[in-house]
């Protein structure tokens, strides 16, 4: 993946722009913290509306990691690209965001990120579909050298942050359990009752974390995992969306994969097990204090 030369920190995009990019433009972004990705609003909003973390991607390694879920929606190719799955080609479709979709008992099972829907000359819904977008979580503090950075862009715009405590750092794991399978199990289960379709936007250094998955052909698929990359150009100094690749599943084989661990040994569990015992024994029989004989 073509990169900009790593910096020696971990924020790779502010509000939009690798933070080496000292234009007009970015400049702009930063001091007004706007988002140039089709947020709800004009302003960022990440974390907190009055002080927002604007924070899109972190480096990750030689890689990028997408840590916001808006950075997803530049020039809205994520829909496009979701559309082609959804409907047959010259439909007519649009697109609606932060979805509420309920339970057969009206319980909220979550907010779909982006409905995309087709109708007729006349407005009618004919058909829709589910556009899941999943950015990555982080480990560590990234407000610390995010906020630095922006007191004096200019001057810290290749700031060492190596050796500071809490260095940022993609968490993947995190972010495959306690956000994508519990959005594949809730939000994903009731579409796939209803026989529609789910698109999964995510980042390829996220998509390569996860177990391998099955792939079918896109006729008889139920899930798209659409892969993208952060793509630098160097003419204009900024990263533009780009799609990798994209993966077609079925919905149970594919939640099966994601949210089935891999069992380690067994006997290394038992060994565990067997200091844990010795410990507590240890605990409740202490060894007898020997006896010291009295000098007098």
């Amino acid at each position: 993946m073509p990169t900009q030369p790593r910096p020696p920190h971990p924020l790779a995009e502010v509000f939009g722009f690798p933070t080496h990019n000292l234009s007009k433009t970015a400049k702009r972004y930063r001091k007004n913290k706007l988002c140039p990705f089709n947020n709800r609003v004009p302003s960022c909003t990440k974390d907190k509306a009055d002080n927002p973390l604007g924070v899109c991607s972190i480096f990750d390694d030689n890689r990028l990691a997408i840590t916001c879920p808006i950075r997803f929606r530049e020039q809205w190719v994520i829909a496009e690209d979701a559309s082609e799955f959804f409907f047959p080609a010259n439909t007519a479709w649009t697109s609606l965001t932060e979805v509420q979709l309920k339970d057969r008992h009206g319980k909220s099972a979550g907010n779909i990120d982006v409905v995309l829907v087709s109708y007729d000359e006349r407005g009618h819904i004919l058909d829709f579909g589910a556009l899941e977008v999943q950015a990555v979580y982080i480990s560590g503090n990234v407000r610390q050298p995010f906020e630095y950075y922006m007191k004096d862009p200019d001057t810290r715009t290749a700031m060492d942050w190596h050796d500071s405590p809490g260095y940022p750092r993609p968490d993947y794991l995190s972010s495959s359990r306690k956000r994508l399978a519990p959005q594949l199990i809730f939000k994903g289960g009731i579409l796939n009752a209803w026989h529609k379709k789910t698109a999964v936007a995510l980042g390829k250094s996220f998509y390569d974390t996860l177990p391998k998955l099955d792939e079918v052909d896109p006729a008889d698929a139920d899930i798209a995992w659409m892969v993208y990359n952060l793509m630098y150009n160097a003419r204009h100094k900024r990263y533009v969306l780009e799609r990798d690749k994209t993966v077609y599943t079925q919905f149970q084989t594919a939640l099966d994969q994601i949210t089935k661990p891999e069992a380690g040994e067994e006997a290394v569990f038992i060994k565990y097990l067997q200091i844990k015992l010795d410990e507590k024994l240890e605990e409740a029989n202490p060894p007898d204090a020997p006896v010291i004989d009295s000098p007098l």
